[in-house]
């Protein structure tokens, strides 16, 4: 395995599945995003939520539309 590297063998790379809830909440078009990490690929957009780490309110980033629909669904309270 290449440390710092994002070239890796595919057998490297195992599926995990969180078994938390993650708090997040949505994005409003062309609010501040100071202090909330987005990725390059990542264009803001309305759909696309702020995640936050409840464990240090300082680690928030962007979760855009298309991974949230596709991976995400609230959780029962």
């Amino acid at each position: 395995m290449m440390t710092g590297s994002l070239k890796h063998d595919w057998h490297d790379w195992r599926p995990y599945r969180k078994i938390a809830t993650q708090l997040m909440r949505p994005y409003i078009p062309g609010e501040n995003l100071n202090g909330i990490s987005v990725n390059a690929e990542d264009i803001p957009e309305l759909g696309g939520m702020i995640a936050i780490n409840a464990s240090n309110p300082n680690d928030q980033w962007y979760v855009g539309k298309a991974f949230f629909l596709a991976n995400y669904v609230e959780a029962n309270r």
